[in-house]
């Protein structure tokens, strides 16, 4: 099959209005074409019933990033594993380093198929446009990110140098931008946190992403409590969706 008709096989599997469905629904429509590789559950079936995704991708260059979508067993939203089993093992070469992110879900599965090297629970949230407050930095340039999307960053101010090239002390962009959604990333000098500059990049991106039309998204570790209250105090709300994030390979 085609990658058109791989698509066309798994949209029922996504919803693109739906937090939870975000990331996965940019990696299989949305992504540039040469850099992914789509399985589709059954292989030649023009209505699948789950799909992996594997993505070469900034994040890393040798491991790819993998999204999917698992069988069901029949009239049950639960994971079937045998078949879930089988789509991995016929997808993911054994023993090949990966990054995974998908459904908290497909936990105890993941642990079951893979050996896990590092893992991260993550909650995802979205901007509440109505409770949005932009913050007003004048430090606050725009810059590309090496995706070729735009972020937002500080400079170290110094008076004997031009303020393109002083040291970045924090700076907030986009990982990736789908029809409905976009997802933010920050990071801020750990000597230089807590003064605000993560919140005025955030804002502005955040605000960039609505002018365009998009709802800003949010994610970080559940433990993470420094950073989920600089997204609340900048409107973002818990959508309820929880991503699974493992590094790690697939057992024999």
């Amino acid at each position: 099959m085609r990658l058109a008709e791989k698509r066309q096989a798994i949209r029922s599997l996504l919803h693109d209005r739906d937090p939870a469905d975000a990331q996965a629904t940019y990696y299989a429509f949305h992504h540039p074409d040469e850099k992914i590789q789509l399985i589709t559950y059954p292989r030649e079936s023009s209505l699948a019933e789950g799909y992996i995704c594997l993505a070469r991708t900034g994040i890393d260059l040798f491991r790819p990033l993998i999204t999917m979508r698992l069988p069901n067993s029949a009239g049950s939203r639960e994971t079937d594993f045998n078949r879930a089993a089988e789509l991995i093992h016929s997808s993911i070469p054994e023993g090949m380093g990966v990054i995974l992110s998908t459904l908290s879900e497909y936990q105890p599965l993941l642990g079951a198929l893979f050996e896990i090297q590092q893992e991260q629970h993550l909650k995802v949230l979205a901007l509440d446009r109505t409770r949005f407050e932009p913050v007003i930095n004048v430090l606050v340039t725009k810059a590309e990110s090496y995706n070729g999307l735009p972020r937002y960053i500080i400079r170290q101010q110094n008076q004997t140098a031009n303020n393109d090239v002083g040291e970045i002390l924090a700076s907030a962009g986009l990982n990736w931008r789908s029809s409905y959604f976009a997802e933010l990333y920050v990071h801020t000098k750990s000597s230089f946190r807590r003064q605000g500059l993560g919140l005025s990049v955030v804002s502005a991106i955040a605000q960039h992403v609505l002018e365009m039309e998009q709802t800003p998204l949010y994610v970080a570790n559940t433990d993470n409590d420094a950073s989920m209250q600089l997204a609340r105090s900048l409107g973002f709300v818990d959508t309820g969706a929880r991503w699974y994030l493992i590094e790690g390979t697939l057992r024999k």
